[in-house]
């Protein structure tokens, strides 16, 4: 069991249970979550804008500097702040078919609208979550396992989100 946890970065594929598993934690520790789609989009109701480079990346500072965080995203090669700050990084390493199962079954809840989305559900995005998850699988997926090598300390890699339980103690999930 790991004490003093306040910065928590959790890193995976679209389906890999990011979410999810920020918002469990969050609910738990009482420490606030962040997605990282939402430091590169601004939210609105006619549309997203995307942040330019230097508002993203001001806002991920500051959110890195507050005292407590846990920060969820795919996201690898702009987020060395969060990974050098945080005090323990999960990496979603859950497997393949898996992540394109809760791809299927999230798009079908958020079109009957019994999960909230931060985005339109289309069927052009739900066609490229799985290009998203193959290139995760194939390209990107090595590059962060090479990239967090350096955090060996603090890193702890995950098949699934009820892993955390032997790491944060306790009834975690």
């Amino acid at each position: 069991m790991v004490k003093n946890i306040n910065k928590i970065h959790i890193i995976g594929s679209v389906g890999s249970g990011k979410t999810t598993l920020a918002r469990n934690l969050s609910s738990q520790l009482r420490i606030p979550h962040y997605e990282l789609d939402n430091v590169v989009w601004m939210r609105s109701e006619n549309g997203d804008i995307r942040r330019t480079e230097q508002e993203r990346d001001n806002y991920l500072s500051s959110i890195v500097q507050s005292k407590r965080w846990i920060i969820e995203g795919v996201h690898h090669n702009w987020v060395g702040e969060s990974f050098r700050e945080a005090d323990l990084i999960i990496f979603l390493d859950t497997p393949y078919s898996i992540r394109n199962y809760r791809i299927i079954k999230r798009f079908f809840l958020q079109k009957i609208g019994t999960e909230k989305s931060n985005y339109n559900p289309t069927f052009q995005i739900f066609k490229r979550m799985f290009m998203w998850n193959k290139n995760y699988e194939n390209k990107e997926k090595p590059e962060i396992l090479k990239r967090l090598s350096e955090y060996n300390t603090k890193l702890v890699i995950l098949k699934d989100n009820d892993e955390t339980k032997g790491i944060l103690g306790g009834e975690r999930s």
